[in-house]
């Protein structure tokens, strides 16, 4: 097979839960220790830092692989999911997997793969743990896919464990309370290995504490030593973002800027503060002029998108892969800091959510632009319309995202926003 028969084979054979939701959820890790059996173990042979959370794990994953790069070190970067090419799931130093190695390495194993049945996600992950330990990689990010104790990643022992952060999301799977969530996520503790926490929900902290505890890990609240203040912008039409970095109370970083410029970014910023502060604690002497380089050149040195990313300024259109409660409050919180005449917003959703608490976040006052990514998972642009009705947001159904962003766009005035959100998968099409 070359380069697009073996996509498609994996796009068509194996359950990728992106496009078809439950039908590709696995509840336990035995295909993965079956696979990582098959490939003689490869993740063994690599450090790694391990980052699950319901948002801000796949930034948090791209800061951390930025600084490391800056150091000088060849650094590992698993995320999920891509935005326009597959390969972005899998990159050393920012560069995508090569199509050869993608190609090579489903027709050596593909024999094997159907006596194991991989999900789409357990393959990948495979590939991954593979194309790092060959390539003899300093150290790799690896964020969760879904969850943590669960995920396949589960099975790495890291040098450092991170949870971002709790909130609704893939309640189906993890449980419909923030507790039973954070329990799922504090899966990935392991035995006496530190645990960053980003965010401190205090009344969810004492889960982390109580399984810390039972693991013997010593747990580190990343903002209960870390504080980002005089958050601002470089210039007005959103160059980098910039804050100062407090410690202590002490300045620690003057001037950080941050080529993502999500102004939810620091929190992000803060909790990759934490995880260099603990490799510190080792071998890796990480210098803050280091820390700075790796943050402001984050965006070209790993190739991370989709985040709260200008994709053009006349009209200004930004897009952001936000797709659940909290993540859209943070988004509507930045659309009003930014001065517009009137927003287009251009809108598409899953169709496995329960999503009429994210539309009741929305701001009414947008002219909405309903639309279905071309995937089966999506949600019908007419039914999106009509729950957004009921919400009490107006607006007229395209047959695809990028008609739906080109009539926005075409009504759009000079002094307007566009803005393009509500799945990842809606921001991949327009990228």
């Amino acid at each position: 097979m070359n380069f697009q028969q073996t996509l498609n084979y994996l796009y068509s054979q194996l359950p990728m839960f992106q496009r078809i939701g439950v039908a590709a959820y696995k509840n336990n890790l035995d295909n993965t220790i079956a696979l990582c059996n098959l490939l003689k173990n490869p993740q063994n042979n690599f450090k790694s830092i391990h980052i699950a959370g319901t948002n801000g794990k796949g930034s948090t994953s791209h800061l951390i692989a930025s600084i490391l790069q800056t150091k000088g070190l060849k650094i590992g970067l698993y995320t999920s999911p891509h935005l326009k090419d597959f390969r972005e799931r899998i990159r050393i130093n920012g560069k995508k997997i090569p199509k050869k190695f993608v190609t090579s390495f489903v027709n050596e194993y593909k024999n094997d793969f159907e006596k194991i049945n991989p999900s789409f996600f357990e393959m990948t992950f495979g590939m991954a743990i593979k194309y790092f330990a060959d390539e003899k990689i300093d150290l790799a990010i690896m964020e969760t896919g879904m969850g943590g104790r669960l995920d396949s990643t589960n099975i790495i022992n890291p040098v450092v464990s991170v949870i971002t952060n709790i909130s609704f999301d893939h309640t189906q799977f993890l449980g419909n309370t923030l507790e039973k969530i954070a329990i799922e996520k504090a899966g990935i503790i392991k035995p006496c290995t530190p645990v960053i926490i980003g965010e401190t929900q205090n009344n969810l902290k004492h889960i982390f504490i109580n399984k810390a505890e039972k693991q013997n890990a010593p747990i580190y609240f990343a903002d209960s030593y870390f504080k980002a203040l005089n958050i601002k912008y470089t210039n007005n039409r959103i160059s980098k973002l910039c804050m100062d970095i407090f410690s202590n109370n002490k300045l620690y970083l003057k001037n950080l800027n941050s080529s993502l410029t999500g102004l939810y970014q620091y929190k992000n910023i803060i909790t990759s503060l934490q995880i260099i502060k603990i490799l510190n604690k080792t071998a890796y002497n990480i210098n803050k002029t280091q820390i700075k380089k790796g943050i402001g050149n984050v965006v070209k040195q790993t190739g991370i998108s989709g985040r709260w990313q200008i994709i053009s300024n006349s009209p200004l259109t930004i897009c952001d892969t936000a797709h659940n409660a909290d993540g859209i409050k943070e988004v509507v919180n930045q659309i009003k800091t930014i001065p517009y005449k009137n927003l287009h917003f251009v809108l598409g959703m899953v169709n496995d959510k329960n999503i009429n608490n994210i539309l009741r976040l929305l701001p009414q006052s947008a002219t909405y632009y309903f639309c279905k990514a071309d995937i089966p998972r999506g949600l019908d642009q007419g039914v999106l319309a009509e729950k957004a009705n009921i919400a009490d947001l107006k607006g007229e159904i395209y047959p695809s995202v990028n008609n739906a962003l080109a009539n926005a766009r075409n009504n759009a005035e000079k002094n307007d926003l566009v803005f393009i959100g509500g799945s990842s998968f809606v921001v991949a099409e327009v990228l």
